[in-house]
This record gives structure tokens, C-alpha cells and sequence, in this order.
């Protein structure tokens, strides 16, 4: 159930495919016809886009697949290698369009048919934006890294052709044909930004990142009801893969209980725990609350006094 649902996203992916393919006509088109170079840039970005979509359309399908003998706890992982491709082929648009700039300023060239030009890139803006914010919700909705990083690439190309058609706007409007490049280079250095945060956040997701704030609050809040003199917990341990999260902890109980009590207070605990963070998996160890031994893996607990006589 939950391998199909999560194959469902490629769906997304594919929007992005199709989004990225109709703006890479419509802007290079655009560049056509009036010669901009920072028209130029914006449509490099959008085969950025193109790449970055077929490469989250990989990783949703191997992230969907189930846990099998080589990988037990699953394959969610992969949406970080999608995130983290997509911010080293943004680097690489940077580049191409930053190096484009630099020979558009040396040598200016006068801008033509700007009108038609800059309708068309605002229509390619129109269809990015649209498919951003579907990417987006999708994303947070299902915990997808890989939706998001998409969505967020995508509304970052929004901006960036906001601020390619202003340009070459006050480019046809005052005649200083070096504002053109200009603008094409502060568009590649914010892409290299939104590249490098991509980057970031893949590479801590791969370094096992624990639960976001939020989350950890409706761990913590959960484990504090629970926690009295005889219910103690410690190791309280969390990280994030792709959409799923892990939790494990050591729960004290007094040692007199039976095995049949401690096993119903964490299933009902770890029922709880699933209840208010969406896709996480815990696991629990079950220790008596009175052996010295329980407190070797503390977190700064200290072992509580001798129990009364």
C-alpha cells in the first residue's frame, strides 16, 4: 500500500518533465527573437529544471521501492542523491551563464523585437509558477525532499525570470545594453545559492539528521506524559530519511512488572508516537527501572535512589 502511494508522486515528476520541456521553447524562443542574454540564461536554468526533473523521476522509483534483503530499512534515501544532482547541475547552468554575461558585456549587442519576446518569457514564468506550488504542496504533503527541492528550483527560476524580463525591460527602456549581462549575473549567482542549499540539505539528510524541532516537540511532549516515578525514559535517538523517520529509545519500568505489562505500555507508547509524526518507525528496549546497568547508554539521566523498602 504504502510502495504503491509513494509511486504515485512520479506523477509529479512527470509535470516537472513536461513543465520543463514547454518553458525550454518558450525561452529559448524568446532569446531568439530579441537576442538577450539574460533571456539566454533564463532558458539555460530551465534545462537545469529538465535534467533535475527526469533525475527526481529516477529517485521517487527507487525511493519507493520496499525494504528487501540487502536493504532493510528501505530505499527512501535516494531522494537525497535526486537533491543533491539538481544542485550540482544548477552550479554548472551558473557557470554557462555567468561566462555568457561576461562576453555579453565585453561585447554589447542591441536588443530586438522586445515586446513578443518578454510576453513569451512571461507565459514560461506563468507555467513554472503554477507547477512550483503544485510540486510544493505535494512535497510537504508526503514528505517527499525530492518534490520540494523541485518545487523550490522552480520557484527560484520564477524570480529569476521576474528579474531577466525587468532588466531587459529598462534595457529597452534607457538603451544601456550592459544592464542586460548585468542582470544575466546577478540571475547566475543566485542560481549557484539556491544550488548550494540544495546541496546543504541533501548532504545532512545523508548524514542521518535528527527529527526537525517540530517534530521532536510531539516526541517529546508525547514521552512526557508518559513519564513518572516508575516510567523513565533515556537514548532517546531520532533521524530523518527521505520521507521516513526513525526513532529509538530505552524505557525503564520497575522490574517487577511483567513481560506481558511492559509490552502493552509500549505498544500503546509507540502507537502514540506514530499518531502525531506522519511515516516514523520506532524502536523501543524495555529495561528495569531499578538496574544500574539501564543507565550505561543515559543521555544525562541519573538513576533514581534505591526504591523504598
Amino acid at each position: 500500500m504504502e510502495t504503491a502511494r509513494r509511486e504515485s508522486l512520479t506523477r509529479y515528476a512527470w509535470l516537472s518533465i513536461g513543465a520543463a520541456i514547454a518553458t525550454i521553447v518558450l525561452k529559448t524562443g524568446a532569446y531568439w527573437l530579441t537576442g538577450s542574454v539574460g533571456l539566454l540564461s533564463d532558458a539555460a536554468e530551465s534545462l537545469v529544471n529538465l535534467v533535475a526533473a527526469v533525475v527526481a523521476l529516477f529517485a521517487l522509483r527507487v525511493a519507493a521501492r520496499p525494504a528487501d534483503a540487502l536493504h532493510h530499512f528501505g530505499h527512501s534515501k535516494a531522494e537525497y542523491f535526486s537533491a543533491v544532482t539538481e544542485g550540482i547541475m544548477i552550479f554548472v547552468a551558473a557557470v554557462f551563464i555567468i561566462e555568457s554575461a561576461v562576453e555579453r558585456f565585453v561585447h554589447p549587442v542591441p536588443l530586438e523585437n522586445v515586446g513578443v519576446g518578454l510576453a513569451i518569457s512571461a507565459l514560461a514564468s506563468v507555467i513554472n509558477g503554477w507547477v512550483a506550488l503544485v510540486l510544493l504542496r505535494a512535497g510537504r504533503r508526503h514528505r517527499s525532499i525530492t518534490l520540494v527541492a523541485d518545487g523550490k528550483h522552480l520557484l527560484t527560476d520564477v524570480w529569476t525570470s521576474v528579474g531577466v524580463v525587468v532588466g531587459v525591460l529598462l534595457v529597452a527602456l534607457t538603451g544601456w545594453l550592459r544592464l542586460d549581462p548585468l542582470v544575466a549575473t546577478a540571475v547566475g549567482l543566485n542560481i549557484i545559492h539556491t544550488g548550494w542549499r540544495l546541496i546543504r540539505q541533501s548532504l545532512s539528510g545523508l548524514l542521518d539528521r535528527a527529527l526537525d524541532a517540530d517534530s521532536q516537540a510531539k516526541v517529546d511532549a508525547v514521552l512526557a506524559a508518559y513519564e513518572a516515578e516508575q516510567v523513565r525514559f533515556h537514548a532517546v535517538r531520532s533521524r530523518e530519511a527521505g520521507h521516513r523517520s526513525f526513532l529509538s529509545m530505552h524505557v525503564l519500568v520497575p522490574g517487577s512488572w511483567t513481560v506481558q505489562e511492559g509490552h502493552d505500555l509500549l505498544e500503546e507508547i509507540e502507537e502514540r508516537l506514530r499518531g502525531v509524526v506522519d511515516h516514523l518507525e520506532v524502536s523501543a528496549h524495555l529495561e528495569p527501572i531499578e538496574d544500574p546497568r539501564s543507565y550505561e547508554e543515559s543521555l544525562g539521566i541519573e538513576a533514581p535512589g534505591e526504591p523504598d523498602a
